[in-house]
Order: structure tokens, then C-alpha cells, then sequence
């Protein structure tokens, strides 16, 4: 393992990233930084998508005072890779023994579930209930009628429209309201049989959250998690890895908020903070082509289909521990476009009183940008034209 050295642009990701990466909608930006503020780092290939994991300050290990930063860094990392994927074995519903299956698999009786699982799904649920269904957990008979993977070359031509009696089927076996909760007895319950739960909406940004309280209580004092297309940071990039005293300065990290219409890859702009969350949803990344019409993975759950929406990408921004809210936030919003997703963020701040901060731009398909908060500071000093 090595310290990455001039680098320019470290980390491209976006939402649900497939075998290969694809246009992206954000990027960690190293441009002009030291070398020594580039961290330690490692990707891999987990919860269908690609995930890395950076770390910028280790903290010290007691146990070993003579483990140098890069080792204490990489053991981190390794660690929290082992934490991704006893997330993935538990709540991933195409894993058959993850507490996901189960409940999907237990023709309508009660499942005992971890306590993780537990919390996912009643984050799920507040997002369901809070869109009134545009965003819910109960998709999965919906979404396994769909593949979205990559296939059929560059312009994902290949794949097979499911047939409307499919899809009004499987749309009757949508309601989040028909989820059961015992919490004194750890059990979840689809009191339809024929209903499936699919966290892939909200799963990635919760296990985001997850990965950086782990790396804190281990002692870390910067880092980021980039499960594609979600981004959680917490300190930020020091100046200088440790001095003799252990001491670290840290500066913001700097996120690169791609167009999504420039072929290039140009930014729309820099979005530099410590401590935050960053979820970026696009209509333009899983999709296939059939007959000369797009189908993309946002799929409205009263029709089955593809949502009719004008907004190419969103991006949602929030502070650190926010990862799995931004992550149905940012689904919903492309859903729901850009006034109801207004009102929706709105709602979702007022509730989470100081602890909210989220906020918004929509990338329209013909060009037109919209943010939540016009006077921002995310819209004033970082999203340039």
C-alpha cells in the first residue's frame, strides 16, 4: 500500500454505480493540494457498486505506539470494509440469508430482525409515509421485474420492458402501510405475503452513517465513505499527517458537483466543507434503450414505470450523520421534481429542527438549475455557472 500522490481528481462517484463507472455526478478534488493530504485509501466492489474508503487521519494505537499512520490507516480501512460487508449480508435482499430475505421470504409471518435492520426500516418508513408513498421500501416485487445493470453495449440496448399486466401486478404488492413492527420483540411483518421489501434507496446512505461512527469510535479523526454516490465525510484533510505531538490541523475537503449535461465531465461547481453528506441521484446512469426510448431505474411505484420527471440529477447536501436521509431524499426529489421536492426538504428541516440543514439543486433536462435555498452558502460560494 502507498500514499496516492497528484492526483487530480480522487474519487468519482455517483448513485448505484454499475460494473463499470459511467457518468458521474460528484468528485473529491485534489487539485493543488500536498501530497500529504491525500490519505490512505482502497476500493472495492460491494453492495453492487463501487466503494472506497479514504483515510486522512488514524488517530494513534495505544496497543502498537510504533504502528506508523499508513499502517494504522490501511488496518482501518480493512476494518471498515469487514463492517460494509456484514452491512451487505444483512440487508441486502438478494443475499438469501439476510435479514432482508427473510422477512421477504416468510409468506407474511413475523421475522426477528437485528437491531441495524430494525433501524433501517423505520428510517425507510419515515420517508415513505413523509412522501406519501413516491418513495417506498415495499418496491421489491416492483423493481425485481426490472434489470438495470449495464448490458447490451454503451447505450444499454438489450434489455425487456416488463408487460403491463406485470407491472399493475406487481404495483398492487406496493404499500408501505403494510408493514408490521414489533420493536419490544425485534420483528418485522409483511402482512401481504406477496409484498417484498427492497432498501436499495435508503441502505447504501444508512451504512454510509454507519462506516464513519465506526472509524470515529476507532480512533480516526478524518475521513471519507464513497459507497457510489454517497458521500460521508467527517473531519477533514489535514495539513500535515501527525506532528510529534499527535496533533492534527485539518482543511475542508472539496466536492466536485458534476453537469451532468457536459460530455467532458465539467463541474457545476465546488462544494467545500468538513463534517457533511453528499448524495447525488441521476436519471442518466442505469437505464436501457429499447425501441429508441430510455427507461431509467427511478421508477414511479403507482405506475410501475419509469417516473415521467424533467429533472435529470439531483443532489441533496447535508451534516455529517445524514447519509441515509439524503439517500431517500435525492430519490424522491428526482421523482417528485423540483416544487414538491421544495416542499418536501422544507418539511423534512423543520422537523429535524438544528440537526437539518439539507438542501438542494435540481439539474433540469434542459439546463435550468433550481436550489432549495437561492441565498445558501452552497449556492453562493460553490456552484458557479
Amino acid at each position: 500500500m502507498k500514499t496516492r500522490k497528484n492526483i487530480k481528481i480522487l474519487t468519482l462517484i455517483t448513485l448505484l454505480l454499475t460494473l463499470i463507472i459511467p457518468q458521474l455526478g460528484c468528485t473529491l478534488n485534489n487539485e493543488n493540494q500536498p501530497a500529504e493530504n491525500h490519505g490512505y485509501e482502497k476500493t472495492t466492489f460491494a453492495l453492487d457498486t463501487v466503494c472506497t474508503i479514504t483515510i486522512y487521519g488514524a488517530g494513534k494505537n495505544s496497543d502498537n505506539p510504533s504502528q506508523s499512520p499508513e499502517e494504522r490507516a490501511m488496518k482501518l480501512i480493512e476494518e471498515g470494509f469487514s463492517e460494509l460487508a456484514r452491512y451487505e449480508k444483512m440487508l441486502s435482499k438478494t443475499v438469501e440469508t439476510s435479514d432482508i430475505s427473510k422477512i421477504n421470504g416468510a409468506g407474511g409471518k413475523a421475522v426477528k430482525v437485528s437491531a441495524e435492520t430494525m433501524e433501517v426500516i423505520e428510517k425507510g418508513l419515515y420517508y415513505s409515509k413523509l412522501s406519501e408513498g413516491a418513495f417506498d421500501i415495499t418496491c421489491g416485487a416492483l423493481t425485481d421485474l426490472w434489470d438495470f445493470h449495464r448490458g447490451g453495449g454503451e447505450d444499454h440496448i438489450g434489455k425487456v420492458v416488463p408487460s403491463r399486466e406485470k407491472l399493475v401486478e406487481a404495483v398492487k404488492h406496493v404499500d408501505y402501510r403494510k408493514v408490521e413492527i414489533d420493536k419490544e420483540k425485534s420483528t418485522v411483518r409483511l402482512s401481504d405475503p406477496a409484498m417484498k421489501l427492497d432498501l436499495g434507496g435508503i441502505a447504501k446512505g444508512f451504512i454510509a452513517d454507519k462506516l464513519c461512527d465506526y472509524l470515529k469510535a476507532k480512533g480516526a479523526t478524518g475521513a471519507t465513505v464513497n459507497l457510489g454516490g454517497n458521500i460521508a465525510a467527517f473531519g477533514g484533510k489535514p495539513k500535515a499527517f501527525f506532528d510529534k505531538a499527535g496533533d492534527v490541523d485539518f482543511v475542508p475537503f472539496r466536492l466536485g458537483i458534476k453537469n451532468p449535461l457536459s460530455p467532458e465531465g465539467d463541474l457545476l461547481g465546488i462544494y467545500e466543507a468538513k463534517d457533511f453528506t453528499v448524495v447525488t441521484s441521476g436519471t442518466y446512469e442505469r437505464y436501457f434503450v429499447v425501441d429508441g426510448v430510455k427507461y431509467h431505474h427511478i421508477l414511479d411505484t403507482k405506475t410501475g414505470m419509469p417516473a415521467d420527471t424533467k429533472v435529470l440529477q439531483v443532489t441533496i447536501t447535508a451534516p455529517e450523520g445524514k447519509s441515509a436521509d439524503c439517500d431517500g431524499l435525492s430519490t424522491t426529489c428526482l421523482s417528485i421534481g423540483p416544487e414538491k421536492g421544495k416542499l418536501l426538504l422544507d418539511k423534512v428541516n423543520k422537523e429535524s429542527g438544528s440537526k437539518g440543514g439539507f438542501e438542494a439543486i435540481f439539474i433540469m433536462a434542459d439546463g435550468e438549475r433550481i436550489m432549495t435555498n437561492p441565498d445558501s452558502q452552497f449556492q453562493v460560494n460553490h456552484v458557479q455557472g
